[in-house]
């Protein structure tokens, strides 16, 4: 007999080979319906699967929502799956994982003429279709497990060409299984719900189609990729669908468009072009960052873009994020053939992804002493990052970047107080910037890491120590969790996750304690003893990177930035042309007091004037006619807002000026 123990701590003796889903009907009919899988000793697995030993057993249910998301996103993939290929004959599959808020499966579409007829949008509504009727059957999720000969075999009958390439390179040790529903059937690992039945028809919706390469090299085949959206019940789906317009309409792509921010073209893929006001709003955000660091005592420094690459290798980047890195020969190329070329003899440098081993070298120049520490050492660094090029999206993903990135090297004892201070002034940035929620999570030790057990316990420990004795307020520390194996391979790392108006999260702080890096780079300062010790490296940042970090306040605002951050903070727009000097007047007025300001006297009604400066998201237009310059007034109309507010030209000076001033300044 094998002793299953349950979560209320009973244990149930039962046969071997008895199933998860015998013992939910033994414990109950009602359990039994509601059961959609089990954990087995922690393990995720399918309910008709047979248990073989002793385990601890947990049952779980839509009401484990995480878990039941990953479920149902994972047998809407198969379903759709099934539904491609039998409306479309010929069409081989590949893969379909769900992700965060759906799945998607990627297909070599079939030929028609001798061609690929790659599938379009229009095809969605009909696989949508299909993939109720599938549902609606009820087949039963089936788990086999086969050998690789028979995978192959069966891939290769089929005309599976890509499945019997993959199968081909499993690992002879690995148990390979397969999954059918009805007599359709694909490799997988599972596990699954038990029948199509338990997925809601009317919860999903398939939402676009796209390219993708085969095994993500675009040297391999181009194949069909079908998105989709997958939820637990309708209510779910509306609510995404809803934010999903929402997020459409705050795309930071189109309203920097609107607004003349930037652009991006392919002479540099993944590189910003800042146009004249997306880099004023750039530079008030620099502005502030420094004077908030030059108040938190950091020296600011800048380092060099390319590195030999024998640093890299000392540093351990080179070993762990070579792919990433751009790499530069060290030697002059031969012009006098056509087109340059290279030796191949001369050293490797590389663009650095990273500022961390410059600042290193920067603390080495001189000796330091245990007095000198804390050392708080910041820069905007510009580092390039090789990402390939269907990652880039649009400036929240690019190659080239700039990081409000700083280092403190500390003592030991120093460590928790430093980290400490550094949540109190990430907590006071985030909320200047218009972000009062927010979660902090501590990313723990993965499996390929430097440095020894007893290590990790103790960095870890001292990023615990320092959120819960840092004046967090008691909501955000509530939400404070861990993330076993998300760590870096030199450190924990405490990760800061924003979220903005429309209910998103974006990761973007950070803060790293490293005790790897000091000791390969051989960083050390004089004790009080007199000896060499190696400080610990805090890598952190609170924006993250700049152009990220815009791109999340323009969808987090939707364009529409507080008076101090906005490009264009007004405009002064006239109503007939007599008014044009007195427009002039009150732009200077505005000027003087350190207002960004435009005037607008073309000859066009002002209600056209109106909606082009609020497309372009002016904050406040300040109209002018005849009667407005008679009487030294100015009709203040606000973004957003229908009202208008009469007032003398000096009140909406004073009060622009004190709108327009940032937090810290205030």
């Amino acid at each position: 007999m094998l002793s299953i123990t349950l979560p209320d701590g009973s244990v149930r003796e039962v046969e071997p080979g008895t199933t998860p889903a015998a013992i939910a009907a033994a414990i109950g009919p009602g359990l039994a319906k509601a059961a959609i899988a089990a954990r087995v000793d922690g393990e995720l697995r399918d309910l008709s699967r047979p248990l073989t030993q002793d385990a601890t057993l947990a049952l779980v249910t839509q009401r484990d929502e995480a878990e039941a998301l990953e479920l149902a996103r994972h047998d809407l993939a198969h379903v759709l799956a099934e539904a491609v290929q039998h409306l479309f004959p010929g069409t081989q599959i590949t893969f379909g994982p769900a992700t965060d808020d759906g799945f998607y499966y990627d297909f070599a579409p079939p030929k028609i003429d001798g061609k690929d007829r790659p599938f379009t949008d229009e095809d969605l509504p009909a696989i949508e279709e299909e993939m109720r009727r599938i549902i609606a059957r009820d087949e039963p999720f089936t788990r086999e497990v086969w050998t690789r000969e028979q995978l192959i075999e069966t891939w290769q009958r089929q005309g599976e060409t890509f499945k019997a390439e993959w199968a081909a390179e499993l690992p002879d040790h690995e148990e390979l299984t397969i999954y059918r529903q009805g007599e359709w059937l694909d490799m997988c690992r599972g596990p699954h719900m038990p029948t199509t039945g338990r997925l809601d028809p009317q919860a999903f919706k398939l939402t676009r189609v796209s390219g993708a390469y085969w095994r993500g090299d675009q040297k391999n085949a181009m194949l069909s990729r079908i998105y989709g959206t997958g939820w637990l019940n309708k209510k779910q789906l509306d609510a995404h669908l809803h934010m999903l317009e929402e997020a459409a309409k705050r795309d930071h792509r189109r309203i920097g468009q609107d607004m003349d921010l930037f652009h991006l073209q392919a002479e540099a893929q993944g590189s910003v072009f800042w146009h004249p006001k997306g880099f004023v709003l750039w530079r008030q955000l620099e502005a502030y960052m420094r004077r908030r660091l030059d108040a938190a005592d950091y020296a600011e420094v800048k380092t060099p873009q390319l590195m030999d690459a024998r640093q890299w290798e000392q540093s351990g980047h080179w070993g762990k994020y070579r792919e990433n890195m751009f790499v530069v020969p060290d030697e002059i190329p031969n012009v006098e053939e056509e087109g340059p070329v290279l030796s191949g003899e001369g050293d490797l440098m590389a663009l650095k992804p990273m500022n961390c081993p410059a600042h290193v070298l920067i603390f080495k120049q001189g000796i330091k002493s245990y007095r000198d520490l804390p050392i708080r050492m910041a820069e905007f660094g510009c580092c390039h990052r090789n990402e390939p090029h269907g990652a880039l999206h649009g400036i929240m993903r690019v190659r080239q970047f700039t990081q409000d990135d700083a280092h403190i090297f500390v003592r030991e004892d120093q460590l928790v107080e430093e980290v400490r201070k550094f949540c109190e002034l990430l907590d006071s940035v985030y909320r200047d910037l218009g972000f009062e929620d927010y979660a902090v999570k501590l990313a723990l030790r993965p499996d390929k890491r430097f440095g020894d057990d007893a290590m990790w316990d103790k960095s870890e420990q001292e990023l615990r120590d320092a959120v819960h004795a840092s004046g967090l307020s008691d909501a955000i520390k509530a939400k404070f969790e861990e993330l076993p194996g998300e760590g870096a391979f030199y450190a924990p790392k405490l990760e800061f996750h924003l979220t903005d108006a429309i209910g998103r999260t974006w990761q973007v702080g950070t803060i790293q304690s490293d005790r790897v890096l000091p000791e390969r780079l051989d960083a050390s300062y004089v004790g009080e003893d007199g000896q060499r010790h190696r400080p610990v490296m805090l890598h952190r940042a609170i924006l993250g990177t700049f152009e990220r970090f815009i791109g999340i306040l323009i969808e987090h605002h939707a364009g529409r930035f507080p008076l101090w951050l906005a490009p264009v903070q007004a405009v002064v727009a006239t109503i007939v042309s007599d008014a044009d000097g007195y427009a002039a007047e009150v732009a200077a007025a505005l000027r003087a007091a350190g207002i960004r300001v435009e005037t607008d006297t073309r000859n066009e009604k002002i209600n056209y004037k109106v909606r082009e400066h609020s497309v372009a998201k002016v904050p406040v237009l300040l109209v002018v006619g005849k009667r407005e310059a008679e009487e030294r007034k100015v009709a203040l109309r606000r973004l957003g807002s229908q009202a208008q507010e009469v007032v003398t030209l000096d009140a909406a000076v004073a009060m622009l000026r004190g709108e327009a001033t940032p937090p810290d300044l205030r």
